[in-house]
């Protein structure tokens, strides 16, 4: 009896002393955050390599290297004005290793252009930080007989469907640009997409389309070359990086505006202490000198904000591009 005794109170002994241990073996969410990254990260670009949404991304990737303290791999994935890039980036684990660069365009204009999504950006990404901005510039090819706005609206009209202008791709910020201006100055021009602003800005350099509502970087070193003929900007007032040209609505195309901003999304589900962490490097990142020296330079615009004031800018841009889309008649099956 005492025997039994002695070894029912060893047993609670044992309960008592393992009730006692503290539970630290699991790691809690922030701690993990904390250890995080452990491992290369890769950022997807949804455009080819050459164009701005590229640009910014290898100059992002290169400042969260640095501030991380491992690699930051940017991968192309083009096509469908971003979604292709899209669908990989939702299906992939929601663990912070699969990063994808989103646009204002693809947030706002590809869910009312594209008849069924592949996915939701709105709904199957997380922001992490609006990053840059910046305005498209209208180029010719040297061989348009035109020298302003004015002028070119006068040979669209006299030309109707003869004139070609290039994209980057369906809905993205370079299309609807263009379809703005078809809208507002009255003029028929025929849309040429393309898998990205980098062989869009090929083919107009080499005559096969005559012109591009292109992003600013990508076609800046060509304007500056003299291959390319600016006549004006697209946002609400001069652009910075070209401060000579005039916007399409000085130019006389009343109520013209037309922009574009990049910002860093995740698989909606990744941890949110994650989601802070790649937040505050990026807000970190664009202020970094090499980075705004860079970006200034080819003519980005530094943002740099909270997941929060991006899903804002995002309900912004859903406000303004979506009737827009709509007016425009553009629609892609």
């Amino acid at each position: 009896m005492n025997k039994q005794k002695s070894c029912l109170e060893g047993r609670r002994q044992v309960l008592i002393s393992a009730a006692a241990i503290p539970l630290v073996a699991l790691p809690s969410a922030p701690l993990f955050a904390q250890s995080y990254p452990t491992k290369t990260i890769r950022l997807i670009c949804p455009f080819p390599p050459g164009g701005a949404v590229d640009i910014a991304c290898r100059a992002l990737s290169a400042e969260l290297s640095k501030q991380l303290g491992t690699t930051v791999a940017v991968e192309n994935r083009p096509g469908a004005g971003g979604n292709v890039g899209l669908v990989e980036a939702v299906k992939s684990a929601p663990d912070g290793y699969t990063l994808y660069m989103s646009t204002s365009g693809i947030q706002a204009i590809n869910p009312v252009l594209y008849s069924k999504m592949p996915a939701d950006p709105n709904k199957e990404l997380a922001p992490i930080s609006a990053l840059v901005s910046l305005n498209n510039v209208l180029v010719l090819h040297p061989s348009v007989k035109a020298n302003n706005v004015k002028e070119l609206i006068a040979y669209a009209k006299a030309n109707p469907g003869k004139l070609t202008y290039a994209s980057s791709g369906n809905g993205t910020s370079i299309h609807m640009s263009g379809e703005m201006f078809k809208a507002l100055a009255g003029v028929d021009m025929v849309h040429v997409p393309y898998k990205g602003s980098a062989p869009a800005v090929t083919d107009l350099l080499g005559g096969q389309v005559q012109l591009m509502f292109d992003n600013i970087p990508s076609s800046l070193p060509h304007i500056k070359a003299g291959k390319l003929k600016a006549l004006a900007t697209t946002g609400a007032k001069r652009d910075p990086a070209l401060a000579d040209l005039p916007t399409i609505a000085e130019s006389g195309v009343s109520g013209y505006e037309s922009d574009v901003w990049f910002g860093l999304t995740a698989p909606v589900a990744t941890p949110k202490e994650i989601i802070a962490k790649l937040s505050e490097e990026c807000q970190k990142a664009v202020k970094a000198p090499a980075f705004v020296k860079r970006m200034t330079e080819l003519g980005y615009n530094m943002i740099g904000t909270n997941p929060e004031k991006m899903a804002e800018m995002t309900k912004a841009a859903i406000t303004r591009w979506a009737p827009i889309v709509k007016s425009s008649g553009a629609k892609v099956d």
